[in-house]
């Protein structure tokens, strides 16, 4: 079943956005959402207004291009978009603006208008004319003098690619949508806004500044090379101080570590020195004083 892609449903939600002024009242001048379709009414057979299933043999939608061949899906490629009329910047722009304003864009190239095969419109509301990319047609039947028809590429819908842009333009140009203010450019040789205790310094400096940090930052210790370094006293040129001593430090650990400290005949001699006649028989106990008194006598004796 033919149905209608996103990106057209896009483009129509955005026209009707600006252009149905009055959303709650049907009016004349207003672009009413029964005058913006895509998808061909249960008898419409061939073209763009029909997908895959609806599409007649040799239909010239699907057969004059390789990228309709290729694209044919149940996706309708086309928009009809009817009268309207709306006042913006002291100007009227209707239907016939619009339309003439869409082709303008095409005939220059446009970027935005390369998924356009065609678009049938009245340029004065007396004849129809017929803009087509691949210079099939030049006109199309009486309806056209009441309505605009584009005709997209189908692989464009069957891509799902943004149609929006050209519509948002025209929208834009006429002063229904603000243009977007582009932001400032920032150059490097711009002086810094803000008070850094320093009045000259450049957006350049600041660039330098931290590509030099950087570089101090992921560089071994003792590369050569490096510029800028920062004052011994300052607190990065302490740290950098203390990095590049680092690995001695480790080094004197590490050999330290491997060292043995104990010295059991200084530690017993050192032991033996606080130990008086007196300090030692208080420690003996007296249920042994007896057999410690007759040894020492008996290696006296000997």
């Amino acid at each position: 079943m033919t149905t209608a892609p996103a990106n057209l449903l896009a483009v129509r939600r955005l026209l009707l956005t600006y252009l149905n002024v009055d959303k709650d009242t049907v009016r004349p001048e207003d672009l009413e959402p029964a005058e913006v379709g895509i998808v061909g009414d249960a008898s419409h057979r061939g073209g763009y207004h029909c997908g895959s299933d609806r599409v007649l043999p040799d239909d010239y939608s699907v057969v004059e291009s390789p990228r309709d061949r290729d694209g044919l899906t149940l996706y309708a490629s086309a928009l009809d978009v009817g009268p309207f009329e709306v006042k913006a910047n002291g100007r009227t722009h209707d239907l016939r603006s619009f339309s003439n304003w869409c082709v303008a864009q095409c005939v220059a190239g446009a970027p935005d208008t390369r998924d356009l095969r065609e678009i049938v419109y009245s340029p004065d509301g007396k004849t129809v004319r017929r803009w087509d990319r691949l210079g099939k047609r030049t006109s199309g039947d009486s309806s056209h003098l009441y309505h605009t028809h584009f005709s997209f590429f189908r692989d464009s819908t069957k891509a799902n690619r943004d149609q929006t842009p050209l519509f948002r333009r025209y929208l834009t140009s006429i002063g229904l949508i603000a243009p977007v203010t582009p932001e400032p450019t920032m150059e490097q040789t711009d002086k810094l806004i803000n008070d850094t205790g320093y009045p000259n310094r450049t957006v350049g400096d600041v660039f330098a500044d931290l590509q030099n940090l950087r570089n101090w930052l992921i560089s071994p210790v003792g590369t050569a090379g490096l510029i800028s370094r920062p004052p011994a006293a300052s607190p990065l040129g302490l740290m950098l101080t203390a990095a590049q001593g680092w690995p001695a430090l480790v080094a004197q650990v590490t050999a330290l570590s491997k060292k043995d400290f104990t010295d059991e005949q200084a530690i017993v001699a050192g032991i033996l020195a606080t130990l008086t006649p007196q300090a030692i028989a208080a420690a003996i106990p007296p249920d042994i004083a007896d057999k410690v008194a007759d040894e020492l006598h008996s290696r006296l004796a000997a």
